[in-house]
């Protein structure tokens, strides 16, 4: 089997008006691989985001605003490298893990989840805290399958994987990208992640988001149980 390192690692992420974060994170993924890492930005913003992407070095491909899911689909489907780790730019998720998750796709997963649960997730408003509760809760015993955060930002792929399942939803899209290949027989794990508070003002409607996501979880595992 092949042997993965951070040369066949890219980190993509959509990215939408996250100027007072975006820096940091770029800083973060090019330190923690020595700036071997490929990094895309699918961008909708009217800020400076995709600026200060490209003086960081990252690929930024610029869309209309359409949502998370077209600019996360967009992101993970571009790369050539073999192992795709999928983050949000808003500064919360431990970037000095991306060595690990590639250790981890070494070992045989085919996708590595990180569970910001595990750990309470303190900086995480408890009104999401509780959201993301709920979600791992229909997502398990429709799937089949114990889960724990359905909708975390941070998992890497084998690019595979990415390539061969169709993906169909917006801002369910994170589940989407957890609950296909579980259903489907892949390798998943889930692995604890510290998460910390976000730097700049969230996009996501709580109530309406959550809706759609509770939506897609029930839509997505029907489809893959006993469609």
């Amino acid at each position: 089997m092949t042997e993965y390192t951070v040369d066949d690692l890219a980190v993509v992420m959509g990215t939408y008006n996250e100027e007072a974060a975006v820096g940091t994170v770029l800083s973060d993924i090019a330190d923690v691989t020595d700036d071997r890492a490929e990094v895309v930005c699918v961008d909708s913003s009217d800020d400076r985001t995709p600026e200060i992407a490209r003086e960081h070095g990252a690929t930024v491909i610029e869309q209309p605003p359409q949502g998370y899911g077209h600019a996360v689909r967009e992101a993970v489907l571009t790369p050539e490298r073999p192992v795709i780790v999928t983050t949000d730019c808003d500064d919360t998720y431990p970037m000095e893990r991306l060595p690990q998750f590639v250790e981890l796709i070494n070992e045989g997963y085919d996708v590595v989840s990180g569970d910001r649960l595990y750990h309470g997730a303190d900086a995480m408003p408890e009104f999401n805290r509780f959201g993301n509760a709920a979600f791992a809760a229909v997502a398990s015993v429709l799937a089949g399958e114990r889960v724990h955060d359905t909708t975390t930002g941070m998992r890497a792929y084998r690019r595979d994987l990415l390539h061969d399942i169709e993906w169909t939803e917006n801002t369910g899209l994170s589940a989407e990208l957890l609950l296909r290949p579980l259903i489907r027989g892949y390798r998943v794990r889930e692995e604890p992640i510290p998460y910390r508070e976000r730097a700049g003002e969230t996009k996501l409607d709580p109530l309406g988001g959550g809706a759609a996501i509770a939506k897609s979880i029930v839509k997505i595992c029907l489809e893959e149980r006993f469609g």
